[in-house]
């Protein structure tokens, strides 16, 4: 199974990223994840099933150890229809 994780860390800082902003983003980018969006409002990536849990994992602590004072993220299953086959 394929799935997408989007998340955004607070307090927000305008001026520039803060550090566990910076930390949630470095765990995504390293981990072997697809489709890696990083953004100052909102970061997006995509992999399969153990990836992702693993990435969400580690940036949840990444970002907490940081000062993070809020993690928000969805996760959402992509890439297979009712029937468990692939979609285009």
């Amino acid at each position: 199974m394929r799935l997408r994780v989007e998340f955004t860390t607070e307090p927000f800082d305008l001026e520039e990223a803060p550090a566990h902003a910076v930390a949630a983003r470095e765990v995504i980018q390293k981990a072997q994840l697809d489709a890696v969006d990083v953004g100052p409002f909102g970061n997006t990536a995509e992999g399969e099933t153990d990836a992702v849990l693993g990435a969400v994992s580690a940036l949840l602590r990444g970002a907490l150890e940081a000062g993070a004072t809020r993690v928000s993220l969805q996760v959402n299953v992509i890439g297979e229809d009712m029937t468990g086959e692939d979609t285009p």
